[in-house]
């Protein structure tokens, strides 16, 4: 007899058919943005991650210039901001930044040491990301704005702390972390209807923080890696206003107005990255008005003298497996885990198919 009450009261929550809903898959295609609306499987996000031209053999990155000219498309929505640029930061000729403090070292010829601090162009490899995927919802049953809470970003990835700050809490755009990326068209955290700001942890988990410690040990360098990455990033809920219709009809090749746009912007990092994008687009369904269409990008920027680092790991036997590379582009045996741990690929496929299954049920956390 209770049978019915309690299926009437589910149906009105929108619980049944969150609970019965298919996990979403991913399927591994050449390219998302191109596969055609009306090939879309059920439940499945078509997801592709290979770069045209990798900057090196089994590493699925691109350098930021050849990205810029090859897809100056991408490069516009999905940069920190469309007229980025590779900063100029300071060096030492060894690589070290600049502390603050110049090198005035001698040499027997009582020249002023080669070391001293020089500006350098900060090169960047792309790692870029892209997904797409339905919705049985139509466009006007999304709120998007809902979902802009430090709730949402915490169930896409339990493994990642975050907390709330505002504009004041920023931190400077000076140093080699911060240097071009401030706003040009804004401050960070400012000028957006619907926005957060956010302060995020991420502790590096399985043998990694061991092989760090050990790789601190070797250094003689007074520079010492973390075993964890801070970062701070905007959150938004794209206002009517604030959309590019025809330029992200062009971005993710579906010529169908975008009912909405969800992005996060991460603009400082401690290490490894210079800064990460997310972007999802809302788009209606050319053939079913009940149907929602989600094309989905994640952009991260790594600072290229990452990789410069092989050989010093390849020289310790121990560490001969958490070369920044291979760790990166999860083929060490140190990841792990289902987050940032286990390689960008992994870690790309893990955020999209969570937020395809909380867009779905459309249950957003608070």
């Amino acid at each position: 007899m209770m049978i019915r009450p309690i299926a009437v009261l589910c149906a009105l929550l929108g619980l049944c058919s969150a609970a019965g809903a298919a996990p979403f898959q991913i399927e591994d295609v050449a390219s998302a943005r191109n596969v055609a609306v009306a090939q879309l499987k059920p439940s499945t996000i078509a997801f592709s991650d290979k770069p045209d031209a990798a900057a090196a053999a089994n590493l699925d990155l691109v350098p930021f210039a050849d990205w810029a000219v090859k897809h100056p498309t991408e490069k516009k929505f999905l940069a920190l901001f469309p007229s980025y640029t590779e900063p100029t930061v300071t060096k030492t000729q060894g690589g070290n930044s600049d502390t603050g403090k110049a090198d005035t070292s001698k040499t027997e010829t009582g020249k002023t040491g080669s070391n001293a601090p020089k500006p350098v162009v900060q090169k960047l490899y792309m790692y870029v990301a892209q997904a797409r995927f339905a919705l049985d919802r139509a466009p006007a049953s999304l709120d998007l704005p809902h979902d802009v809470t430090i709730g949402f970003l915490q169930r896409i990835d339990p493994a990642i702390k975050h907390n709330e700050i505002n504009a004041a809490d920023v931190a400077p755009f000076t140093g080699e972390a911060g240097a071009g990326n401030q706003n040009p068209d804004r401050q960070w955290c400012t000028g957006r209807t619907t926005s957060i700001c956010i302060q995020s942890t991420y502790t590096l988990e399985g043998k990694i923080p061991l092989g760090i410690m050990l790789v601190n040990k070797l250094r003689e360098t007074a520079k010492k890696i973390s075993d964890h990455i801070d970062f701070q990033s905007e959150f938004s809920a794209l206002a009517p206003s604030e959309i590019d219709d025809a330029g992200l009809r062009q971005l993710t090749s579906l010529d169908t107005p975008v009912a909405g746009v969800l992005e996060q912007d991460i603009f400082h990092v401690n290490q490894i990255m210079k800064f990460g994008k997310f972007l999802a687009v809302f788009q209606n369904d050319p053939a079913d008005p009940g149907k929602t269409v989600v094309t989905a990008f994640m952009t991260l920027a790594i600072d290229a003298s990452v990789f410069d680092k092989k050989k010093d790991f390849e020289k310790v036997p121990v560490l001969r497996n958490l070369v920044p590379a291979e760790v990166l582009m999860g083929r060490s045996s140190f990841n792990s885990g289902n987050s940032i741990s286990a390689g960008l690929p992994q870690y790309a496929r893990n955020e999209i198919k969570t937020v395809a299954g909380m867009l779905a049920d459309g249950v957003a956390a608070k």
